[in-house]
């Protein structure tokens, strides 16, 4: 569960490149030095606004256009052992297509804590049923608090994306069967089947608590929780051996009878050769699924 040319085009060109590509392309433009560092994060922050709450308990990190009333919420979360300032970067890039991007902090994460990150990784790791099961129930069922403050705080638009890396587009998925204002997912790396068959990774065995989460929220085998039909893509690394995207594919191919005419609205897609890793073609995909259907 880790979570993890040209040389001498003149200045002029350089700026307007900047001005026009997004983050990602930024990027790739910095990566051969065509543009400077300082200038991507002026600009680009120059236009946005950060902010810091808390929804009840639950530590929040929110990066938008300088205006949020009526434009669509987009939640993204963290991989496992991370924390919400780990995804700031695809925060700002959501931000910048116009979402109001947010993250927070899942269940014994970041500033919820309950030990050292060192220990948390262990704990975990050491029986995965028992430990990893309960975060990503109770994560999900968290999540309806997260979006009634954003929906008072910030006047966003009712209709709510989700998304993150590994146990964060694990969270996401289920949470659209928690609150059905949830329209849109995008899963990396992550899966509908919590047993998880085929993952190198050691399951170990639930208490009694943690298969009561299993059996509340998994979201392979409660398909019904998914009627509202939401648009649900999964951005998965095909050499994936940790996280087998078989789940995906399973779970698409059970819901795909029950969404009828709307079946396009369900989407595994596989990058070649790519084992469990956050790529940026996954969160350029994800962007693309949000903006066709959230259109901010």
């Amino acid at each position: 569960m880790k979570h993890e040319p040209q040389a001498n085009w003149p200045t002029t060109r350089c700026a307007a490149l900047t001005r026009q590509c997004t983050w990602l392309g930024a990027l790739a433009l910095l990566a051969l030095g065509l543009v400077a560092p300082s200038a991507i994060a002026q600009e680009k922050d120059s236009e946005l606004q950060t902010t810091r709450a808390n929804a009840g308990e639950i530590p929040v990190l929110v990066i938008a256009p300088k205006e949020t009333k009526g434009r669509p919420l987009v939640i993204w979360l963290t991989g496992f052992s991370g924390q919400k300032e780990s995804v700031e970067a695809p925060l700002r890039e959501l931000a910048n297509r116009g979402f109001v991007a947010l993250s927070f902090d899942p269940y014994q994460h970041g500033e919820r804590r309950i030990e050292a990150r060192e220990q948390l990784v262990k704990r975990v790791r050491g029986n995965i049923r028992r430990y990893f099961w309960p975060i990503l129930a109770r994560t999900a069922e968290e999540t309806p608090q997260v979006i009634d403050w954003a929906i008072k705080a910030l006047g966003v638009r009712p209709e709510v994306g989700m998304g993150g890396i590994s146990m964060g587009g694990d969270i996401a998925v289920a949470a659209a069967g928690v609150d059905h204002r949830i329209t849109v997912v995008s899963a990396c790396v992550a899966t509908p089947d919590w047993l998880r068959p085929g993952s190198f990774e050691p399951p170990g065995e639930p208490d009694d608590a943690a298969q009561a989460d299993y059996e509340r929220r998994n979201p392979l085998t409660h398909l019904k929780l998914y009627a509202h039909r939401p648009a649900i893509a999964f951005q998965s690394g095909a050499a994936d051996k940790q996280v087998p995207p078989d789940g995906a594919t399973r779970f698409v191919a059970a819901l795909k009878p029950h969404y009828g005419e709307a079946a396009d609205r369900l989407l595994v897609d596989l990058e070649p050769d790519v084992p469990h890793r956050f790529t940026p073609r996954m969160l350029e995909n994800s962007i693309q699924w949000f903006t066709k259907h959230l259109k901010p």
